[in-house]
């Protein structure tokens, strides 16, 4: 039974919230029945007529001490002016739980929309003064029933992230939208983690909680004293602000801290946690251009709200986004694997911090010299010549010289994309986690990851095709340095192999296997939104894909960053220096990172263009086709028709056959990627440009690099 003291606890718990007010609908349906204009309640509260306008849309909600008046006065109103065949209530009660909504509004004030039925319901976890959700203005398109929910967490009511405009509404997920009173950076930072109930649970049990985003317009950007963008500095990544900067100061006036990167489009804030409590903030500028068009196309031009739910959808199914979607996509990994874990000492019995299994550790690792990149110190300090890994992604056009009569009068040249190749390549990659060791003249072995210096010149392929060894498609001349899949194909192909030398971990595993299966399955489900599901048949599937952009541009908009968050965050498993004072030899910020294993990125491009080759080997076998170029993920054919189902091989039964380009929605199976003809596409081979680069447009440029 409860004590006396526990009952009164709870009970003035109960006296300290805050008042609940009524619906916005009846919020103006009392004050027209009581015959008072907007401008004189406004008078009458010593506000501005526009907060009334907001209070009473749902856009913004009142504080204290005004909100207490507000109540005060809609409670006598109601006692007045009941709605209709509702029965009166007394000035004593509280309004916001019997006061009926007006046709098509939420039935309770403090609540969000219909949906987010959660935040009501776990609003009474939030810290102290919990910021109040309010239904968001009606959307301009359907919410679809994926849709991002906030998380289902007590400590975070309000979801990951939310976009701050210059009138203070701060957009959530699901349709919130919470009161933001802050004017400076500083108040922000502490509403954000005192106020606003946003954050995310962690996404392993021995991870940590995501940090609450805040997205901020360009007019809450200005309204906080920060400029409405940032010039004079010709890299993007360079962008910040001095550190004379008024803002800046305030911050560190207040004992804040940023990280290295200072206060840039991405800027981060925070002090040392305190016991298991993180305080820190991620902030991102839309006018400071923090959403790449090219990661985020049109996100940066939509309203608060749809940026609020592209933002959340891609929070909810991959990572609160933390940089750009590079920087994001490596986070993820490390959240997906956290390098320590709670372990007991021995000798205390004490719990502290012990390195995770299966995860990179904390501390950064050094490549072998032939996996790192020529400015490495682990290369310059070593004075080593002995050559360096080219696992890179196809380059290739095949030779004009080489195209048939046959396929020169085929009307088409068709490209087929792969979807996420780089993804697919990933699935159950087994790859070291331990520094390497160095080995002279060992026996290959297909299933330890490292890198060896093999001699694989006297590999026979078709010309037609590209070599399986080289990124450029042609024949190895001598020993070079190749990662394990890519010798390993080699001896699929029935070659033998010796190994002059390697360098092999002792220690593996899958290290990427969580962060494949978690974008795997954002990929197919954000997909599916956009009405591209597994189910459908091959000609249903290439007409959902002609028509998916349209269908939900916000939607589309998350697909996209996606696809950039998986070929991103491969990138910066090798990321090379920046800035012109960079010199031959020093270390670069990226090495103290334990994601900087540029074996690990060797290990999944080597894999996805193997891959590539056992399939246009394969096609080959199957339908005689060889194709006219390649280009990483996409590949170019001559077709007697404008449509991969022209060429590409079905059984009898109408399947398609195993191990050859297969259409579908999921990592690894292929989309139409354009149609030219097949006149443009030899044109551009005799000009030694790639088809595969031009065909999704068709304009091509000798300028281009290539």
């Amino acid at each position: 039974m409860a004590s006396e003291e526990e009952l009164f606890a709870s009970v003035d718990a109960l006296l300290n919230e805050e008042p609940h007010l009524p619906p916005p609908a009846e919020r103006a349906r009392l004050r027209e029945a009581a015959g008072i204009t907007q401008a004189r309640l406004a008078t009458a509260l010593k506000t501005t007529t526009q907060s009334v306008k907001n209070w009473e849309n749902g856009r913004s909600e009142p504080k204290s001490p005004r909100l207490d008046a507000y109540q005060r006065l809609l409670n006598g109103w109601a006692a007045k002016y009941p709605a209709p065949g509702a029965a009166p209530v007394t000035p004593a009660g509280p309004v916001a739980a019997t006061a009926p909504a007006a046709s098509g509004e939420p039935a309770a004030s403090a609540a969000a929309t219909a949906d987010t039925p959660q935040a009501p319901a776990v609003a009474a976890a939030a810290p102290a003064r919990p910021a109040t959700p309010r239904p968001a203005a009606a959307s301009r398109r359907p919410v679809l029933k994926k849709a991002a929910q906030p998380a289902a967490d007590p400590r975070f009511p309000h979801g990951p992230l939310a976009v701050l405009d210059g009138d203070g509404s701060a957009y959530g997920t699901g349709g919130v939208v919470l009161d933001c009173p802050a004017t400076t950076v500083v108040e922000l930072v502490e509403w954000t983690l005192h106020e606003s109930g946003l954050g995310a649970p962690k996404l392993n049990r021995h991870g940590k909680d995501s940090d609450p985003l805040i997205v901020l317009t360009a007019a809450a950007a200005v309204k906080l004293g920060l400029p409405e963008r940032l010039e004079g500095h010709e890299q993007r990544r360079s962008l910040r602000l001095p550190e004379d900067h008024p803002v800046v100061k305030q911050v560190v006036k207040a004992k804040w801290r940023l990280t290295q990167r200072g206060f840039g489009p991405w800027a981060r804030i925070y002090r040392k946690a305190q016991g298991r409590e993180r305080q820190c903030v991620q902030l991102a500028i839309l006018s400071w251009d923090a959403l790449d068009e090219r990661a985020w196309p049109g996100v940066a031009e939509m309203e608060p709200a749809d940026v609020a739910r592209v933002l959340g959808v891609y929070a909810q199914r991959v990572i609160t986004p933390r940089g750009s979607t590079a920087v994001s996509g490596l986070e993820l990994m490390t959240a997906l694997r956290p390098p320590t874990r709670a372990v007991q000492d021995r000798a205390t019995g004490n719990w502290v911090p012990g390195h995770n299994p299966g995860s990179l550790g904390t501390e950064p690792m050094d490549p072998a010299p032939p996996e790192a990149t020529p400015e490495h110190p682990v290369v310059v300090d070593s004075g080593w010549s002995g050559g360096f890994l080219n696992e890179e992604a196809y380059q290739w056009v095949r030779d004009v010289s080489l195209l048939t009569d046959e396929e020169c009068t085929l009307p088409y040249a068709v490209g087929l994309d792969l979807n996420t190749a780089f993804l697919a390549s990933a699935a159950r990659l087994v790859v070291g986690l331990s520094a390497p060791d160095h080995f002279v003249g060992p026996a290959f072995n297909p299933k330890i990851p490292g890198s060896w210096l093999v001699d694989l010149s006297h590999v026979e392929v078709d010309p037609s095709l590209p070599s399986p060894f080289t990124p450029d498609g042609t024949r190895p001349t001598g020993p070079a340095w190749y990662q394990t899949h890519t010798v390993a194909y080699a001896q699929e192909l029935g070659y033998n192999v010796a190994p002059l030398e390697a360098y092999l971990r002792r220690e593996t595993g899958a290290y990427l296997d969580p962060w494949h299966d978690r974008l795997k399955e954002a990929y197919v489900d954000t997909l599916a939104d956009l009405g591209v599901t597994k189910d459908l048949s091959d000609t249903e599937f290439l007409a959902a894909m002609e028509r998916h952009k349209d269908v939900d541009p916000a939607m589309a908009a998350v697909l996209a960053a996606i696809k950039a968050t998986v070929k991103g965050a491969i990138g910066k498993l090798r990321e090379r220096p920046q800035g012109k004072r960079y010199k031959k030899g020093e270390r670069w910020p990226a090495l103290q990172r334990p994601t900087w294993r540029p074996d690990i990125r060797a290990a999944v491009i080597s894999k996805a263009r193997v891959n590539m080759h056992r399939k246009l080997t394969n096609m080959v076998k199957m339908t005689g086709l060889y194709p006219l170029a390649v280009l990483s993920d996409c590949v170019v054919y001559p077709s007697p028709g404008a449509s991969p189902l022209d060429f590409l091989p079905y059984a009898a039964s109408g399947k398609p056959q195993p191990g050859a380009f297969r259409l579908g929605p999921t990592p690894g199976l292929a989309k139409l990627e354009g149609v030219q003809s097949m006149l443009w596409a030899v044109d551009l081979m005799e000009q030694g440009l790639n088809p595969a680069r031009h065909i999704k447009g068709g304009d091509a440029v000798l300028d281009e690099g290539e």
